[in-house]
């Protein structure tokens, strides 16, 4: 693991809080380890080396891995392995470039045509991203919020586009909740007032100040970890 590995070292030696499971202990570490850098993207995780240096046997860390999959922040890869997930900013900023100028005309196209049924079901994914902690559950949640409001758009390929690239989003968005945590309930439910009234230059804007706060995060997050 190259010189990360010492780094990784000194997250281990320094301790800190208690944990109930040796694989939540572990998954702690590694996350904060990958999220302060010290272990770079493309980082590969082995797990007899990640036994030897947790001084634990393989199955615990076996287990944290794959939580960590589950949270975005690790990657398995045919013959390699596990890998610290490849996520830079520059992919992201194309990402919410593309985003940017999909959505919103995914969304006035869409918005004459949404009715009750669509603005019950915008609540219930609402409240089920309330009751939810799974960062990956929460992305399904995410996209299927969005495209529910997009669905009556009537434009086939303009819709597969859009879910693409809201897929592709997912990476970025479980890396933000790793470390905000917040995913813009405030935002979503100000997005189902606005187009429940009809009024599209809010229901637009508010989709633009949802993406650019969430942009703002993830920015705000590289900033910081090259500043340690």
């Amino acid at each position: 693991m190259g010189g990360a590995v010492t780094s990784l070292e000194g997250i281990i030696q320094s301790g800190g809080r208690r944990y109930r499971t040796a694989t939540e202990y572990v998954e702690a570490t590694l996350k904060q380890a990958i999220l302060s850098g010290a272990l770079l993207p493309g980082t590969p995780l082995r797990q007899e080396e990640l036994a030897t240096r947790f001084e634990m046997s393989r199955m615990p860390i076996r287990e944290a891995l794959r939580q960590l999959e589950a949270q975005g922040l690790v990657d398995f890869e045919p013959h390699r392995g596990a890998i610290v997930v490849e996520i830079t900013l520059a992919d992201a900023d194309d990402n919410f470039a593309i985003r940017s100028a999909l959505e919103p005309q995914a969304l006035r196209l869409s918005l004459p045509h949404l009715g009750a049924d669509d603005f019950a079901l915008a609540d219930e994914v609402i409240a089920e991203i309330d009751g939810e902690t799974d960062p990956a559950r929460m992305g399904e949640l995410n996209r299927r919020f969005h495209m529910t409001l997009y669905a009556a758009a009537g434009l086939p390929r303009l819709l597969a586009l859009t879910e693409q690239h809201l897929v592709a989003a997912d990476r970025y968005l479980r890396f933000h909740l790793a470390t905000d945590g917040d995913m813009g309930q405030a935002e979503h439910r100000a997005l189902v007032a606005a187009c429940r009234s009809g009024d599209e230059t809010e229901a637009v804007a508010v989709l633009g100040r949802h993406l650019a706060r969430a942009k703002a995060g993830l920015t705000g997050f590289f900033a910081a970890r090259a500043a340690t």
